[in-house]
């Protein structure tokens, strides 16, 4: 988000963390109460809902680092996967509503979406020829770690670079995890 923000957007605004105006909120509050995906309500996901459509409608949305916010995390594996499945479902959802924003926004924040769904999908495509050449031949070849942290490491320095904060190199280090359980869970989603 601090990257995001860097570029004139912060297209998720958390819920437990996000202030909005009363006047921007009741202009949109009857399309945040009918949320429909596929013609069903849907009731996942409205801090990212409620973001994009406040986007949508020429708002600003902004980070603001020092801000202090007390919040609910999960504290076991159960309650993690399953907020990582609401979050998987809502970003499938809402990047479809985002698309149409991303023209008139700076370009990172194109490639910052584009790459929270088209990433996941090239990183377990990676993920399964590494499997399936460890089946068949016995050993995973170098050049599949080497693409694999390729991709992390293009998708953290552009953010680093662009925000002019190394602190964005680290988030490579969310890949492990992403590969081994965040994957399945976004597939499923």
């Amino acid at each position: 988000r601090a990257a995001q923000a860097r570029f004139g957007a912060v297209m998720c605004c958390c819920g437990p963390c996000a202030m909005y105006r009363r006047s921007a909120l009741t202009l949109l509050l009857d399309q945040y109460e009918a949320q429909f995906f596929r013609g069903k309500p849907s009731d996942f996901g409205e801090d990212r809902h409620l973001t994009i459509l406040m986007l949508k409608a020429g708002f600003r949305t902004e980070y603001v680092p020092d801000a202090i916010a007390a919040t609910v995390v999960p504290h076991s594996l159960g309650p993690y996967l399953r907020q990582q499945l609401r979050w998987a479902r809502s970003t499938f959802r809402d990047t479809f509503l985002a698309l149409r924003l991303l023209p008139e926004l700076d370009g990172y924040l194109t490639l910052d979406v584009i790459g929270q769904n088209l990433g996941p999908f090239l990183l377990a495509v990676s993920t399964l020829a590494a499997l399936a050449q460890l089946v068949i031949g016995g050993s995973i070849p170098w050049w599949t770690g080497l693409t694999i942290a390729a991709m992390t490491m293009v998708r953290c320095s552009v953010a680093a670079i662009r925000a002019r904060d190394l602190r964005f190199i680290g988030f490579s280090l969310h890949t492990p995890i992403n590969i081994f359980l965040l994957l399945p869970l976004k597939a499923y989603a």
